[in-house]
């Protein structure tokens, strides 16, 4: 029998296949529950004010969202937040703006990391060849 400490709330568990404790299992259903109820009551309403009338995280919204326990298609105002910049966004985990800036910065390093491999190649040939005529 495995024992853990819960994440959320500390307490020592025994470790099924959950990571948290049945106690905070069924917290999270609650809460689960009534960002539902409010959505099929307010289909407009947006991420914010799910979580002001629930009282649920804004955080713990979004994990429901990517679990796909609350369905973007039947909410057409609800979005969830950027991880980099915090713009309001329907899929994935970072605006398209974060990611065209990620993507050119990935590829600006990788340039300077194959030029810098292909100078520093031609300096040990270079100073291979200088030393073998030397001798």
């Amino acid at each position: 029998m495995n024992l853990d400490n819960c994440p959320r709330c500390g307490k020592l568990f025994a470790k099924n296949f959950r990571d948290i404790c049945p106690s905070c299992m069924r917290e999270i259903d609650k809460e689960y529950e009534s960002c539902a109820e409010f959505l099929r009551k307010n289909r407009g309403a947006i991420i914010y004010e799910v979580s002001e009338h629930t009282n649920v995280s804004i955080r713990q919204i979004t994990r429901f969202i990517r679990e796909g326990r609350i369905s973007l298609i039947e909410a057409y105002n609800l979005g969830y937040p950027c991880e980099v910049c915090g713009d309001m966004i329907r899929e994935n985990n970072m605006c398209n703006s974060c990611r065209s800036r990620l993507i050119k910065e990935v590829n600006r390093l990788e340039g300077v990391n194959t030029d810098d491999s292909r100078a520093a190649a031609s300096r040990l040939s270079y100073q291979i060849n200088e030393r073998l005529k030397d001798r």
